[in-house]
């Protein structure tokens, strides 16, 4: 596995590391089984996060006469430290970077025909390891190419992979994305999770979700499962423990509304992931303690909820409260703006400031001609800029509140391209947020009651 994100990310990493998602006490439902009758597609942001995440579902599916289909977004090729080590010498060469990208991929075929898939059914995308998120954020439209810091590509550098040559643009990533669907129709989806630490799992998560609303009325609505990898202290305890559950637990998980299921393993199942995972040697040579930490008796699924908000008008607000029930953050729209509240202790005040970030769906408008949004304040001081055309904007009304027990936040939807629904997501400095509130969520808005 890749090490965590600290550039783009050091702006993800500081939120997502004060996060947590939340414990659920009793039994975990299992997921559903599977029958002949399913296509299913892992979406795997690197080589190994699908058997991580994955590995029992896999073997699974297979036996179970499912068609199982597996997506990587990228080839792992930003893992310098990990190569380093596999190699037993510097690597300096652009071209060796895109090399172990080539290894990493050949790893990840040794490890899927343990688990049953063959290597027709694998695809490789070949999009910058290290570099989705900031694809996600503004490398849209006119913008040019993204361009990785080690392999120092802006095309997809790997002959096999389908946009070959293509540039490091996130309509190509979407492109292949709505290809990949259309064609395959899949039944049941996996992928990693919007509140992941790491910058190409949430974007993952984020693309497929701009990707299945385009394709809405073109394909049968798939289930939706999501995996957990990367958080503070995930897995816990670590090295190799397949006597023991995954469990949302109360230390790491207190307080999301996720509804989590389950999936258990035989022990077949078990020591064929663990087989699975030690062909991945180019990161067990770094790494073995962390990835054989989730050879476990189950695999983790759950995803936040959409939350879906009504537009009001002031005028009729009876009292009571227009947010909906979030404990920590939680959203309104009022009077065509979108409120959002953050309750934080109260007795931050000072040196308090919060990044929020909108990226807008309309129905009525291609993705890429909406607005991106980002929006910092410091204690009730704004500044809104549009990420892809990186440039600060007139904030058009945006406003921010700081009170003894919130922090309240109003953006004009007008600014945010009149949205159908958002993805967006709040960013602290401060340890108070934990991973369930900062993630990014799917806020939907409805029509006027």
């Amino acid at each position: 596995m890749k090490k965590l994100i600290c550039i783009s990310a050091a702006v993800f990493y500081g939120v997502f590391l004060s996060f947590v998602i939340f414990a659920q006490a009793g039994e975990l439902p299992p997921i559903e089984p599977f029958s002949n009758k399913d296509r299913v597609l892992v979406l795997a942001p690197h080589p190994d996060d699908e058997n991580i995440g994955c590995g029992g579902v896999i073997q699974r599916a297979v036996k179970s006469g499912a068609k199982v289909k597996i997506i990587y977004l990228t080839n792992g090729d930003h893992n310098e430290f990990a190569f380093i080590v596999f190699k037993k010498r510097l690597i300096i060469f652009n071209s060796e970077f895109v090399a172990m990208g080539k290894v990493r991929e050949e790893e990840a075929k040794k490890a899927m025909k343990i688990l049953g898939v063959d290597e027709s059914n694998l695809i490789f995308l070949g999009y910058p390891d290290y570099g989705t998120n900031n694809m996600f954020f503004s490398a849209w439209e006119t913008n040019a190419p993204f361009k990785d810091m080690l392999t120092r590509q802006s095309y997809v550098p790997y002959k096999e992979a389908p946009s070959y040559g293509a540039p490091y643009k996130s309509e190509q990533i979407l492109f292949d994305l709505k290809s990949i669907l259309l064609d395959y129709k899949p039944t049941k989806i996996f992928v990693s999770h919007p509140a992941d630490v790491n910058g190409d799992h949430w974007a993952y998560y984020c693309f497929l979700q701009i990707a299945l609303q385009d394709l809405k009325k073109e394909i049968p609505e798939p289930k939706l499962y999501v995996y957990f990898v990367h958080g503070p202290g995930w897995p816990s305890p670590r090295h190799y423990h397949p006597e023991l559950g995954l469990e949302p637990s109360a230390k790491h998980f207190p307080d999301a509304l996720i509804n989590w299921s389950t999936f258990k393993l035989t022990e077949d199942e078990i020591d064929k992931k663990y087989q699975a995972m030690l062909s991945y040697r180019s990161q067990t040579c770094v790494s073995a303690f962390y990835l054989l930490s989730f050879v476990r008796q189950n695999e983790l699924f759950g995803d936040y909820p959409t939350i879906t908000l009504n537009r009001q008008k002031s005028t009729l607000l009876k009292g009571g409260d227009a947010f909906n029930s979030d404990k920590r953050v939680s959203y309104a729209v009022v009077d065509d703006y979108l409120w959002v509240r953050v309750r934080k202790p109260q007795e931050l005040r000072y040196r308090l400031f919060f990044r929020f970030y909108f990226f807008g769906y309309n129905d009525d408008v291609l993705f890429n001609k909406m607005p991106n949004i980002g929006v910092r304040t410091k204690k009730d001081r704004v500044v809104v800029e549009d990420m892809n055309l990186k440039k600060r904007l007139d904030p058009q009304g945006t406003s921010a509140q700081l009170s003894g027990e919130y922090f309240t936040l109003k953006v004009p939807l007008k600014l945010l391209g009149e949205p159908d629904f958002l993805l967006t997501c709040v960013i602290t400095d401060k340890t108070f947020l934990p991973l369930d509130s900062a993630g990014f969520r799917k806020v939907r808005i409805l029509e006027e009651k």
